[in-house]
């Protein structure tokens, strides 16, 4: 039976923003967790990824302030919620859940995470802000510097905690939790209870009311798992392509830095457009190849762990592990970027002999059941996963300028033109010009020429 967002009791203002999203019914976790967090109770929710966490948290986040603090500024550096999330890929995509619905109220939201300058992070908590989704280290720079002060925070979400442990983030997360107060409202989301995030449950969360939508490690039902395994790495290699060739978007998992940046480069090169995201790129950068394939520019996303979490993108019908992952929660984090929301999607490992033992150990963690399968690119289960062929698209030439040829437009070359259009000359000055012309005993020359290089 399904339930609406108005029948949760949801302020109508968020109703009519769910609605214009096209997302009228509540998933099981919004169901199960809407009316003790829109009553102010700590909440403490477990639910496989893609079961719809971040609408759980985001909704009763922007109800309570908004109702409670609509029209009033905030002051400046002292938020009145707080999301915290372990990676920046995360944060960005709560906060892209959370601005529509804040704007409801006028309330306004931003992003603070490492990799960037803090510069514009700074400003907007200055100017005041209601709602900050934060990476622990970066939050805790700031609040070292006195840029910003948790003391106004009335309701704190903890997201991925599981993940949180996994990274090292628990004392920072906990120094942080301790600069909030205590009789705010805390909401705490995470896969499993291990690693000390039953620690932070028992500090920090009060008369908690625990909702358990999943198993914490059940795969998703509408996801199909397949194991590939493949004679050689060069069997392997056109494999990939093949499976990258369809018409969806897709995502493929790589070990390394390296592998996900050539193999994208070598899908791009062959007429498959696609994008990497890792731990190399730049914010900027995985902000751009991120929209790329959330267009549908590109339609194959090549990553490593970094895209595990935090990463939604609609339709996304299969996902490769090109390389088996390291250890059965990152199989699952890897695997939910596909069949999410109740959407179906396909899975799929590919092995070398060598790797099948190790794989189906992890699998067996997993709770996942499947059974290997040699294939080759030809192979009919594999011709009738990938489906028809998306159309080639040509890769952007690459603009090589000659020696000599073209305008660079960079510093030193602007200074040599301009040095070239008076006549000057664009060599390096020598040693007694760059010291102001001055002769052997360090005084100046009487008389200098106003173009001292000719």
């Amino acid at each position: 039976m399904t339930t609406t967002f108005a029948e949760l009791g949801l302020p109508t203002p968020l109703v009519a923003i769910l609605r214009d999203e096209g997302k009228t019914e509540a998933f099981p976790i919004q169901q199960d967790t809407l009316p003790d967090t829109l009553a102010g109770r700590d909440v403490l929710g477990r639910g496989k990824t893609g079961s719809g966490k971040t609408i759980a948290f985001a909704l009763p986040l922007v109800a309570r302030i908004g109702e409670k603090h609509a029209g009033q500024k905030p002051r400046p550096g002292r938020p009145r919620g707080l999301v915290l999330a372990p990676t920046r890929e995360l944060a960005t995509q709560i906060a892209a859940t959370i601005s529509p619905l804040a704007e409801a109220y006028g309330l306004t939201t931003t992003t603070v995470f490492g990799g960037v300058r803090q510069t514009s992070q700074v400003n907007a908590l200055r100017r005041g802000v209601d709602i900050v989704v934060a990476c622990p280290g970066r939050l805790e720079d700031l609040m070292k510097q006195g840029q910003v002060t948790l003391d106004a925070v009335e309701i704190t979400v903890l997201d991925e905690a599981d993940h949180m442990a996994d990274l090292g983030f628990l004392p920072g997360v906990t120094r942080i939790l301790e600069a909030t107060p205590r009789e705010g409202q805390r909401l705490l989301f995470s896969a499993t209870l291990d690693n000390g995030v039953d620690r932070l449950v028992k500090k920090f969360l009060t008369n908690a009311k625990l909702h358990s939508v999943d198993e914490a490690h059940s795969p998703v039902a509408a996801m199909t798992h397949s194991i590939y395994e493949v004679a050689s790495v060069e069997i392997k290699k056109e494999l990939v392509k093949k499976l990258a060739s369809g018409q969806g978007r897709r995502i493929l998992f790589t070990r390394t830095k390296h592998a996900a940046k050539k193999l994208a480069k070598q899908l791009t090169n062959g007429g498959i457009p696609a994008v990497d995201l890792h731990g190399n790129l730049s914010q900027n950068q995985r902000d751009r190849n991120l929209a790329r394939f959330a267009s549908g520019e590109a339609r194959v996303l090549v990553a490593t762990d970094v895209a595990a979490r935090g990463v939604h993108v609609d339709n996304v019908e299969l996902v490769v592990h090109v390389d088996p992952p390291a250890e059965h929660k990152a199989y699952l984090h890897r695997s939910g970027r596909t069949a999410r929301a109740g959407s179906e999607g396909q899975v799929v490992t590919i092995c070398l002999p060598e790797q099948r033992r190790d794989l189906l150990q992890l699998l067996r963690k997993a709770a996942i059941t499947a059974t290997p399968t040699t294939v080759t690119a030809q192979s009919e289960s594999v011709v009738q996963l990938v489906g028809p062929a998306a159309e080639y698209v040509a890769p952007a030439p690459v603009v090589q300028q000659k020696k000599g040829g073209g305008a660079s437009t960079g510093a030193n070359a602007k200074r040599k033109r301009a040095l070239r259009s008076t006549g000057g000359s664009s060599r390096t000055p020598s040693r007694e010009n760059r010291r102001g012309g001055t002769g052997g005993n360090g005084r100046k020359s009487a008389s200098r020429s106003p173009h001292p290089s000719r």
